[in-house]
């Protein structure tokens, strides 16, 4: 089947306007997501320091969720979809469709089982007790049973993207950002008619949205409007269909494993310093979140552009994409640190009025700020990555990070330093982060890949 006009543009327009156009709508809808995790917090911190110190807890497996099925899975799906459209194999797309759904249908279930199993002893390890314990687990047994809702939304987020439409999933995450502050804060809050249910209602806003939007998106996929559908009827599982997914998705996982393997580190340090230091912690941190989606707008913006020119051969361009991509992701999120480190009391004046919290997040903004920008470089570049299916030098970075805050972090601990020097790790760790994935892609062969393998012939009926 003959390529589509918006495939023709991704595989030969200009890359610098086509890839604006492409990130535009993820910039807006991220923004928007930002926005969220402002207002959650916000309310979240009317409930009490120790519902922040709650969320400071949780938050790094909830981003993890959120990490593992919209950019490590949901980037190989995209990445594995646009690869077959770029060599024109449209049924091979339909097929990974639909195994990208048993996948993550799979792991969401998987994830529920975990945290709500497990939940409760990773947050003492990481420093919660009594009041800041209940709290924890209340939100975390309400948010992760619906883990597989996420996941799903997240899928078919991504197999949409890979056709290259971005338009239609951030519209949807737009009106699925807007449903879960509406009604995190009525449940949470016990605005107008709702119950105060506290973080339990947080959490409920969440799971909620997200079920909405997945049924949206299943019965927009169902229908004869996007390039590539949710075929189930002819389509066999297989393994070398699950193959281009898995592939990439498993290796790509541990990126945002160590990332959140990262910030838990440095979470059962500072907790050490007292609930201050650790919710005003939760609230540095949070920010540092938020230049994920930030970086991710532009960076899966890449991956059907990357990922199309693969499938078509046509390897210079999709380096050029990657380069461009990684300078425009670098260019925005650094623009963010130096704000935050010139005025440091703007983001934590939104959140608390507890001078102690203030004065820990404030110290974080000074610090941390000056490694944003190598953050956005290396985040771009690990979207650019899963979209030529190389992932192991930018999983490698990860591991650099990683390494970092672990040494680091051991050494200041071991000479009880305040906490502004772990901080700066933080700051140090981000620049060490973006380095080495720039040499990763630099040094790494990016070969076409063709048509997916064994890929079975589809029936015209769903």
């Amino acid at each position: 089947m003959s390529a589509t006009p918006r495939e023709q543009r991704l595989i030969h327009g200009p890359v610098l306007p086509v890839l604006v156009t492409l990130a535009l709508p993820n910039m807006l809808a991220m923004s928007a997501a930002a926005a969220v995790s402002i207002a959650e917090t916000a309310y979240v911190g009317a409930l009490g320091r120790e519902a922040l110190a709650a969320m400071a807890v949780v938050f790094p497996f909830a981003m993890l969720m959120q990490t593992l099925s919209g950019g490590a899975m949901g980037g190989a799906i995209a990445s594995a979809i646009s690869r077959a459209l770029g060599a024109g194999d449209v049924d091979g797309a339909h097929a990974l469709a639909w195994h990208a759904t048993v996948v993550c249908l799979t792991a969401g279930f998987g994830f529920a089982l975990l945290f709500v199993c497990a939940g409760p002893l990773l947050y003492r390890l990481l420093g919660a007790h009594d009041a800041v314990l209940d709290e924890a687990v209340r939100y975390s047994a309400t948010l992760f049973v619906g883990a597989p809702a996420i996941w799903l939304g997240n899928a078919w987020v991504s197999v949409v993207r890979g056709s290259g439409d971005m338009r239609t999933p951030s519209l949807t995450i737009l009106a699925t950002t807007l449903l879960q502050v509406a009604l995190g804060a009525s449940l949470g809050l016990g605005l107008g008619p709702f119950p105060r249910w506290g973080m339990v209602g947080v959490a409920l806003g969440q799971v909620l949205a997200y079920a909405v939007a997945a049924l949206g998106l299943a019965a927009y996929l169902r229908s004869d409007a996007p390039r590539v559908r949710l075929l189930w009827r002819g389509v066999a599982l297989r393994r070398a269909v699950f193959a281009p997914i898995l592939r990439v998705g498993l290796l790509a996982a541990l990126s945002p494993l160590q990332n959140i393997l990262t910030i838990l580190v440095i979470t059962g340090l500072i907790s050490r310093l007292g609930v201050d230091a650790l919710a005003g912690y939760g609230i540095g941190a949070r920010l540092e979140f938020l230049l994920i989606p930030i970086a991710f707008g532009v960076g899966v913006a890449t991956v059907p552009m990357v990922g199309m020119a693969i499938g078509g051969g046509l390897v210079e361009r999709a380096r050029r994409v990657a380069w461009t991509g990684a300078v425009l992701a670098a260019a925005l999120v650094g623009t963010i640190g130096i704000v935050v480190c010139a005025w440091p009391a703007l983001w934590p004046s939104l959140f608390t009025r507890e001078p102690g919290v203030a004065a820990y997040a404030q110290q974080f903004m000074r610090y941390a700020g000056p490694g944003f920008a190598f953050y956005g470089l290396a985040l771009a570049l690990y979207f650019a990555s899963q979209g030529a299916g190389r992932v192991l030098g930018v999983v490698l970075g990860a591991s650099v990070r990683l390494a970092v805050v672990a040494l680091g972090g051991w050494w200041l601990s071991a000479l009880q330093a305040p906490a502004w020097s772990y901080f700066a790790l933080v700051s140090a760790a981000m620049v060490a982060y973006g380095a080495f994935n720039a040499l990763a892609v630099w040094l790494s062969r990016w070969e076409p890949a063709g048509a997916v393998s064994a890929a079975p012939r589809l029936r015209p009926t769903a």
